[in-house]
């Protein structure tokens, strides 16, 4: 009897150490595979899940019922709670896993250490399993440039617009937008309440865009999205150029992108100073991942060096299709008052 239990402590002690053995080395193959993936889809994996994280943090501030709302250079121009927490969050938990990446956000924040319940350290793991474009596959810290809005459409967060809202992280390599991650705290809000709040959109050049269903305007029709608070006469002009057969007036330039993808305006247009690189960025990498193309009003390029002046100053023109159409109606007079960068 007691040899019998000795045998049987002996064979689960030997399974065990088999077991903690197979563990071991199933980690190690893991954490193997882990420093073999390319350091940009680690930093994509990472942004995704801290904009999950903002998405958060936004409807936690907003459920609070405190938005902390101040002034910056205007009634147009506001910061919330939210902005400031996202901000936070975004920053810390990017740079605490990836120390070396520059990191530009809107807003200005004293430099503080972020409360650990806002750092998020996971990454995506959809992403992670993603192959690497070669040529971004050895691609270092130092070399990347992450243009970063807490709360893009703040305006419209105070107002309860909550479709309008969207955090935004850009990825960008040699002055080139190529990854970014728009999340929508609020998708789905107006469905009932037994509805899950939220979805999280992301691309890369080269590998395509994920997170909702490609679609385009139906055929022949024009239909232009243009800013909601922020019009003058040249936006204004620009737009009746386009001679659309709708115009949708919307906060957010995520939200606007992401009507292009989604088959409900055919181009966005912003013929003005006012858009930042870091509401274009993340937008502009996703839209460019699925064929379309984001430009000044003139059709140029923007960059994201780190270096660059902040303001997008000749205005935005993004289309999913037909961009050189859109580009060509631009009126001349607004060409002469949006002097390219």
């Amino acid at each position: 009897m007691y040899l019998l239990c000795w045998l049987c402590d002996a064979v689960h002690v030997g399974y065990c150490s088999q077991r903690r053995l197979m563990d071991k080395n199933e980690k190690m193959i893991q954490n193997h595979e882990f420093c073999q993936t390319a350091l940009v889809m680690r930093l994509l994996a990472s942004a995704y899940a801290v904009a999950e994280k903002a998405g958060t943090i936004v409807r936690r501030v907003l459920h609070s019922g405190d938005l902390g709302i101040v002034e910056k250079t205007g009634a147009n121009d506001l910061q919330t709670l939210a902005d400031r927490l996202v901000q936070k969050s975004i920053c810390a938990s990017l740079s605490k896993s990836f120390p070396k990446i520059t990191i530009i956000g809107e807003e200005d924040l004293p430099s503080e250490a972020a409360e650990e319940d806002l750092i998020e350290t996971g990454m995506y793991d959809v992403i992670l399993r993603k192959p690497c474009p070669e040529k971004y596959s050895i691609l270092k810290e130092e070399e990347l440039v992450v243009w970063v809005d807490p709360l893009d459409g703040t305006k419209e967060y105070t107002e309860g617009l909550l479709d309008h809202v969207t955090v935004l992280i850009g990825i960008a390599y040699r002055g080139k937008a190529i990854a970014g991650v728009i999340n929508q705290p609020f998708y789905n809000y107006q469905m009932g309440a037994d509805v899950t709040l939220g979805r999280t959109l992301w691309g890369m050049l080269g590998l395509g865009a994920f997170g909702f269903q490609l679609q385009d305007v139906p055929d022949g029709k024009r239909i232009v999205t243009t800013t909601r608070s922020h019009s003058n006469k040249l936006v204004i002009d620009a737009v009746q150029a386009m001679e659309p057969h709708d115009v949708i007036r919307v906060g957010g330039a995520g939200n606007k992108i992401i009507q292009l993808v989604e088959g409900k305006a055919s181009a966005y247009v912003f013929a003005s100073p006012g858009c930042k690189k870091w509401d274009t960025c993340a937008p502009e990498a996703i839209l460019h991942a699925v064929g379309g193309k984001l430009t000044d009003m003139h059709g140029n390029a923007y960059c994201y060096d780190a270096g660059v002046k902040h303001m997008n100053s000749a205005g935005v023109l993004a289309t999913l299709r037909n961009h050189q159409y859109y580009a060509s109606r631009v009126p001349q007079a607004v060409l002469q008052a949006l002097p390219s960068d």
